[in-house]
């Protein structure tokens, strides 16, 4: 997915809760879009940032395949922390919305094929 749209789509469990909840837009070094499955509703941006503390040369920024991998590990891990530590904002205030609703219409397609 990431390969194919430059994007990862993540289903959270909205605590722990059995069904999906929220669906979340992972892009590198953007904050994550959350949206309702099924309507693709937008509702909010959640801001958090996983700095390289490995090698300070190479500037204070993950690679962007290593940004969108912790993002997808903490909605995993603890996406009750994750939303309650991120910095939220209202949809449209880094991302685009316009471009977020033609990204899931894309991952729609992506998935069909």
């Amino acid at each position: 997915m990431y390969r194919d749209l430059g994007f990862i789509r993540v289903l959270g469990r909205n605590g722990a809760e059995a069904s999906p909840g929220y669906g979340y837009l992972i892009y590198p070094h953007k904050p994550i879009v959350a949206y309702l499955p099924g309507s693709n509703s937008l509702l909010s941006e959640y801001c958090v940032e996983f700095p390289d503390r490995s090698d300070s040369s190479s500037g204070p920024k993950l690679p962007d395949s290593d940004d969108v991998l912790a993002k997808w590990m903490m909605i995993r891990a603890d996406e009750d922390r994750l939303l309650r530590d991120a910095n939220m904002h209202l949809p449209g205030r880094q991302v685009d919305p316009q471009q977020v609703r033609r990204d899931l219409w894309r991952l729609a397609e992506w998935e069909q094929r």
